[in-house]
């Protein structure tokens, strides 16, 4: 399988992260997948957000979940972008995605919208909750799944396991050749983030990962030629 590159949050180290203009710089930049995070407004809405509140991302202030979708969309999300929703991301980009899902509450809003708009082939879903992994696993036949984690240790393959993830998706600060041997015998796919450097890009070569989350589209040129 070819190395792969994913946007995280669109290509945040150059735009402001999850905004639609982001996604597009991202698949422009030619990267594998987009990645992005998902929350629910107050009345329900599917938005694109990585905090659970507006303060460091907009102007604006306060906890997502008690704002309606219009109170989100008035706010500045960067440069003039807006808070995108879930479904507009998928319009405006062609590309991959992986969807990074809070709790079990937002892993139900996203099964419906993969069920209604068949996206189980397009559409990786991850989250840090073991419980949201195995909940949208539940919920959407088919769906591939990835189990996010940042503080860890050789459980975390066995957790990935019992949640029917696919992949894992490991802070490189903590990763160790014992965990990824760990995860080849248990045939999961393991991506490294956040690489942002060429001594990151090395390290995750040298152990073999299949890819890399990533903030700057530069990664994307010089993979392939980092080993």
């Amino acid at each position: 399988m070819n190395f792969l590159t994913i946007g995280h949050r669109g290509v945040m180290g150059v735009e402001p992260e999850n905004t639609l203009r982001s996604f597009v710089a991202a698949q422009q930049a030619g990267l594998d997948l987009i990645e992005l995070d998902l929350h629910l407004s107050k009345d329900g809405a599917l938005v694109v957000m990585h905090d659970a509140d507006v303060d460091r991302t907009t102007d604006g202030s306060g906890p997502i979940a008690e704002k309606t979708l219009a109170e989100l969309r008035a706010l500045d999300a960067g440069r003039g972008e807006r808070v995108p929703v879930f479904e507009e991301v998928l319009d405006a980009v062609d590309a991959p995605l992986q969807a990074e899902i809070k709790d079990v509450a937002a892993a139900h809003a996203l099964a419906e919208v993969m069920i209604r708009r068949e996206l189980a082939g397009r559409v990786e879903v991850s989250s840090f909750h073991d419980e949201a992994v195995a909940e949208i696993g539940r919920l959407v036949p088919g769906v591939r799944t990835a189990l996010i984690a940042g503080r860890y240790g050789p459980e975390v393959v066995r957790r990935a396991l019992d949640a029917g993830a696919s992949t894992l998706v490991l802070n490189i600060r903590r990763i160790t050749l014992e965990v990824v041997e760990r995860a080849r015998a248990a045939d999961l796919r393991v991506i490294g983030w956040t690489v942002n450097t060429q001594d990151q890009l090395r390290l995750v070569r040298a152990l073999g990962l299949d890819g890399a989350t990533t903030d700057y589209p530069d990664i994307k040129r010089t993979g392939r030629f980092t080993a």
